[in-house]
């Protein structure tokens, strides 16, 4: 049985169909208030759906509620970036997962889990060491405090931890993030609807929409995921990016040219987000590299095109139900 926190997520849900795929039994823990994240694991055959607020409830009492379980995928958290509810930030990304990391160390059970490239915040190292971090918002904040944690309490307990700092995912089961989906579905829906692609004008010292990210196709991120399920022997944290920054433009052409049509409009770059801001993101791999992984990281131009060939392929089974 391999337990997936936030496995009706976006994340969360493409590790439990690759799971799923694999002949695993997997029990999903999610919170459904919004229920529209159905969608993203209703054509799974998980074993079984526990509520989030249970779940933890039941762990803070006892280890029980991870009975019968190999390994823990954690890919639950509050992943909005503008959240500055400090309780509420603070109880679900590292009050919660530190109960899980002391669950997991209790019952030898692997525990693989989220976290994210906001720790290095506006730095321009991403390496996976405390001078390079320093978040801008509090969801880094949050992520990095966990990591600290487990660097201290279970880095040497002979049971397998790692985190792993996501750095600009996006593609399939996306959809329910809203504002805080990949600026490839929101230039996808941009065009649609009015055959226009929105960046911001240049900040930071870069030109109009040259600001830069690594960004990185969910697809290759559960393949990390998988890979360390695999290798158990596999301990730390660890950047998972393709390794080289892209432009928005690059994104925008890429969206641009499977439409097939539209244009770029840049906007002003707004003022909540002065100051708290990633202009430029690339992960260094060389941690992941030395611990054994080999495998490829799609490019966005390929990236793209495999997300919105399946962002069609999706509407056009929905039309035909």
């Amino acid at each position: 049985m391999i337990l997936v926190t936030g496995g009706a997520g976006f994340i969360g849900s493409n590790l439990v169909h690759a799971l799923c795929r694999r002949g695993a039994g997997v029990t999903v823990v999610d919170d459904l208030q919004d229920g529209r994240k159905f969608s993203n694991i209703v054509d799974a055959d998980i074993a079984r759906y526990v509520d989030m607020e249970d779940f933890y409830s039941r762990l803070e009492r006892d280890a029980s509620a991870l009975d019968g379980v190999q390994a823990v995928f954690h890919q639950g958290a509050c992943s909005d970036t503008t959240q500055w509810d400090g309780r509420y930030m603070m109880r679900v990304n590292y009050e919660y997962s530190a109960r899980l990391l002391a669950a997991c160390q209790a019952r030898g059970i692997a525990l693989i889990y989220a976290s994210s490239a906001a720790v290095y915040g506006t730095g321009r190292r991403f390496e996976e060491t405390r001078a390079c971090e320093r978040p801008a918002n509090l969801y880094g904040y949050s992520k990095q405090l966990f990591d600290s944690l487990v660097l201290r309490d279970a880095a040497d307990r002979g049971v397998q931890v790692a985190g792993l700092r996501y750095f600009n995912v996006y593609g399939p089961r996306e959809e329910h993030k809203g504002r805080m989906a990949s600026v490839a579905l929101h230039l996808h829906r941009q065009i649609e609807q009015g055959g226009e692609a929105r960046l911001f004008q240049g900040t930071h010292g870069y030109g109009d929409g040259e600001q830069r990210r690594d960004f990185v196709h969910v697809d290759d991120v559960v393949a990390v995921n998988l890979w360390l399920l695999d290798n158990p022997q596999v301990r730390g944290i660890f950047n998972v990016g393709t390794g080289r920054s892209r432009s928005f433009n690059d994104v925008a052409r890429a969206v641009l040219d499977w439409h097939g049509r539209g244009g770029i409009r840049y906007v002003p770059f707004p003022d909540d987000l002065r100051g708290r801001y990633q202009p430029f993101t690339e992960a260094d791999l060389g941690a992941l590299r030395r611990a054994g992984y080999a495998g490829g990281f799609l490019d966005v131009a390929p990236g793209v095109e495999r997300y919105l060939d399946w962002l069609r392929d999706e509407e056009q089974r929905g039309s035909n139900a």
